[in-house]
C-alpha cells in the first residue's frame, strides 16, 4: 500500500471544487468523455465495449463491486485536472504541505546520543521545496520508498535540525509507517 503516494492524491482531492460523479453512468460517460472512445475505456477497465455503451445509455446502473471501485479510480485520477495542476503549483511555490504522520523515526548521531528507533507523532509544514519534490516524484513514477526518502529529508531539515540551527550530523530514518496524510 502507497502511504505517502496515497495521501499526496488525497490531499489533492480536497482542492476539488466539484464533487465527482456518483451514478455509474455519469461516470463512465465522463470517461468516454476524457478517453475519446469506447474502445479506450474498455481497454482501461477490462470489460467489453458493448458493456461500456450499455452504461453511457443507462442500460446497465449497477456495477459489480470490484467494477464500481476501478470506475471511480479512474474517475478520480482524471477529475478536474486544471484544479489539481494548481493546487500542485501552489503548494511547491508558496504554499508548502503539511505532514501529519505516525511513524517509527531513527537516528544515526554523533557519539553519546541516542540511536533508538521512537514512535512519533508529528504535524509538521514543510516549506514548497519539499513539496515541489514531492510532487514530481509521484508524477514521474517514483516508489514508495522514494517519496518516503524525501518526507524523511524535509522532516529531519525542519523538524529534528530546526533548518540547519542544531543537530548537524543527524540523519533520520522514516519507517514503519503507521498513517500518514498531508494538508495544504
Amino acid at each position: 500500500m502507497d502511504r505517502v503516494g496515497d495521501g499526496l492524491d488525497a490531499v489533492l482531492e480536497k482542492a476539488f471544487t466539484r464533487p465527482i460523479p456518483k451514478r455509474a453512468g455519469a461516470q463512465m460517460r465522463y470517461l468516454v468523455r476524457q478517453l475519446k472512445g469506447t474502445r479506450a475505456v474498455a481497454e482501461l477497465l477490462g470489460i467489453t465495449q458493448r458493456t461500456v455503451e450499455r452504461y453511457v445509455k443507462d442500460q446497465i446502473k449497477r456495477p459489480r463491486p470490484e467494477l464500481a471501485q476501478r470506475i471511480e479510480r479512474e474517475v478520480r485520477k482524471r477529475w478536474q485536472p486544471q484544479i489539481r495542476a494548481k493546487a500542485k503549483q501552489d503548494a511547491a511555490t508558496t504554499g508548502g504541505i503539511v505532514i501529519d504522520t505516525r511513524a517509527r523515526f531513527g537516528y544515526t548521531a554523533a557519539p553519546g546520543s541516542t540511536d533508538d528507533a521512537r514512535l512519533r507523532h508529528l504535524t509538521v509544514a514543510l516549506p514548497p521545496q519539499y513539496a515541489a519534490r514531492l510532487f514530481e516524484t509521484k508524477d514521474a513514477g517514483g516508489t514508495e520508498q522514494q517519496l518516503r526518502d524525501i518526507a524523511a529529508e524535509g522532516l529531519q531539515e525542519i523538524y529534528f535540525k530546526d533548518q540547519g540551527r542544531r543537530a548537524q550530523g543527524l540523519l533520520v530514518e522514516f519507517t514503519d509507517v503507521e498513517q500518514v496524510e498531508f494538508d495544504l
